[in-house]
């Protein structure tokens, strides 16, 4: 069965790119533009088996969210990955403050992506 990916952006432009790349790759995508209304995505019978989420979101922010997400128990095991265009260092920190697995950063090529991904879900 394929891997099943929950992208969380509240660009419709990213969310279109990030769907194409993955299922062309073989990957199930669910999609929200937004973490507070993302939940059923999440927390449903069967959780997502990785979730990509954008830095900058509206109502809660993808870090603040990541870290939500690696407080409960139904989704700690998830790898959460943050996406944005702030600077490598600065979204490190945001990462390892958040408690999330890694992180791409934007503008990524479909390879990056897929190598990303491919690594987090073999962690």
């Amino acid at each position: 069965m394929a891997k099943h990916i929950v992208i969380i952006d509240d660009c419709r432009v990213t969310l279109a790119m990030l769907t194409d790349m993955l299922e062309d790759a073989g990957f199930r995508v669910s999609t929200a533009e937004d973490s507070v209304y993302s939940n059923h995505l999440i927390y449903n019978s069967s959780p997502p088996d990785m979730i990509l989420l954008d830095v900058m979101l509206p109502h809660m922010a993808g870090d603040k969210k990541a870290k939500l997400l690696k407080s409960r128990d139904k989704s700690r095991g998830i790898p959460v990955l943050l996406i944005s265009s702030k600077n490598e260092d600065e979204l490190a920190q945001m990462v390892a403050k958040a408690g999330a697995d890694g992180f791409l950063h934007k503008p990524f090529s479909a390879d990056q992506l897929l190598n990303t991904v491919q690594t987090h879900l073999a962690a």
